[in-house]
């Protein structure tokens, strides 16, 4: 059979052709009011069919069968617009009524086998393939199609050994081979779609019942699996999308109802915690992500219980939650669920480097290389490494005595604090010189905390009061942080301020 793109053209033609059967129908007994009637709705329906206006070609065919039901041509035609519509089923009653009407149409009983081949119904299909073959034994199309029909039903039987045996994939290897000649057949697609599903590959299965929900009018069995299934993997979006077409079908499905609740639930808080991801809403996050794991206490929500602590893990993370908590969730998730999600390594990482713990950093940020080859990971794995270096030179957190996480007013309190301690003018002990250097670390602390441009450089493994390291980057800054001016202090008088 022709494709989509020559079928208007194939069907015109046929139309065309069964005009001659036409010029010979009428008799001089028959009802010339009647007839012209039909001839009248086929002329405009053809005329219609051949612009490409489907719809309209149809109803003047309707009234064609109407005003005379035993006029062959009205059901050929009207059969020939359903195909080209893609509704076969509607096609195959008519191309039967003209089958019985006239037994020797051959272009009927030909379109009648493919619709059949296309269908999967093979013993039929051969049937009329054989009539055709009897009648005009050259007809090169119906020696094709036969051969075609027999082939197929054969691989049929033993795609069915295989699925019995439990050889799915063979079975599915052999359902494919049919269904390029049989893409209607609604029972191979969904034998395929449980070999699939038995295979553990659901996003295939998913597809082949996608084909059989367009297939079958009102199929809300096939609309109530397709969102069950992709329930089990996570989609929620989607699976919520296919049990609307459900109750589209029929409002009042129970099943269909039940989990379209359980789902709608669900996908608003899984956009809940994208929105406040997205906008750095870290605690609404934190909440959403408790409440999905709240409502996925169902076996089926695997996916959705691992999704919701990732999040956990993901936001936690970068909400700055404790150190030493968000490790916990992040490994518990890596084990519970024994992934290498780099989304979670990335972000345990992050804890270990709040808990100063770099090597581990370095360690989750090397492992989620081997899954993700992107900027981020690089950039951490550099900043890590420059974390480690700096960790042996002046950290400026230790000097303060404060977490990675505190805020300004921690950091000015530590300061102040410390500062009074060990300012050289009110320093009680008797090594001033150890006073000063102290004064000078903490206040340089003081100046690389306070001030987030500085701060987030610190973070990132530089030093920005550190003229070697500045220099190497080149940066011209001139010499390191000291608060006493020139390099030697001389002519300095410390007038120290506590705000």
């Amino acid at each position: 059979m022709p494709r989509c793109s020559n079928l208007l053209l194939y069907l015109f033609v046929l139309v065309t052709l069964s005009d001659l059967f036409l010029s010979g129908a009428r008799g001089d007994t028959a009802e010339v009011k009647t007839a012209d009637i039909v001839n009248d709705h086929l002329e405009k329906g053809k005329k219609l069919l051949a612009t490409g206006q489907l719809s309209d070609a149809l109803t003047h065919f309707h009234s064609a069968v109407e005003a005379d039901p035993q006029n062959y041509l009205s059901y050929f035609r009207r059969a020939t617009v359903y195909l080209a519509m893609g509704k076969s089923k509607a096609a195959l009653p008519d191309l039967s009524k003209v089958i019985e009407l006239k037994p020797d149409f051959v272009a009927a009983r030909m379109q009648r086998g493919n619709v059949l081949l296309k269908q999967g119904d093979f013993d039929e299909a051969r049937e009329d393939f054989q009539t055709v073959l009897r009648s005009d034994t050259s007809n090169g199309e119906a020696h094709t199609q036969l051969d075609t029909t027999i082939q197929m039903g054969q691989v049929f039987q033993e795609a069915e050994s295989s699925y019995t045996h439990q050889d799915y994939a063979r079975a599915i290897e052999l359902l494919s081979t049919i269904i390029e000649h049989s893409p209607w057949a609604i029972k191979l697609r969904e034998l395929r779609a449980d070999s699939y599903l038995k295979s553990g590959d659901t996003l295939k299965a998913i597809n082949d019942l996608k084909a059989t929900a367009k297939l079958i009018p009102d199929n809300t069995q096939a609309f109530l699996q397709i969102s069950d299934l992709l329930y089990s993997i996570g989609d929620a979006d989607d699976s919520l999308t296919n049990i609307r077409e459900c109750l589209k079908l029929d409002p009042d499905h129970k099943a269909c109802h039940t989990h379209y609740i359980k789902v709608k639930k669900l996908a608003k808080q899984l956009e809940t915690i994208r929105d406040a991801t997205s906008q750095s809403r870290w605690n609404d996050c934190l909440e959403k992500a408790n409440q999905v794991l709240k409502l996925s206490s169902d076996p089926a929500s695997h996916t959705f219980v691992y999704r919701a602590h990732s999040s956990l893990c993901t936001c936690m993370s970068r909400g700055k939650s404790p150190a030493k908590d968000t490790i916990q969730i992040c490994t518990e998730v890596l084990d519970t669920y024994h992934v290498s999600d780099s989304e979670i390594l990335v972000s345990r990482a992050e804890a270990h480097i709040l808990n100063e713990d770099y090597e581990a950093a370095l360690a989750d940020y090397q492992r989620a290389h081997e899954h993700e080859d992107t900027q981020r990971v690089h950039d951490g794995i550099k900043r890590v490494q420059k974390l480690i270096k700096q960790s042996k030179k002046r950290d400026y957190y230790k000097i303060l005595g404060v977490r990675r996480s505190a805020n300004k007013a921690e950091v000015l309190r530590a300061f102040r604090k410390l500062a009074i301690r060990w300012h050289p003018d009110k320093y009680e002990g008797d090594d001033k010189k150890k006073a000063e250097k102290m004064f000078i670390d903490i206040a340089a602390a003081k100046e690389v905390l306070t001030d987030p441009e500085k701060r987030a450089k610190f973070d990132a493994g530089d030093d920005p009061l550190d003229a070697e390291e500045q220099a190497q980057q080149h940066n011209p800054f001139q010499g390191g942080f000291n608060p006493f001016g020139g390099g030697n202090n001389q002519g300095y008088t410390f007038r120290f301020h506590f705000n």
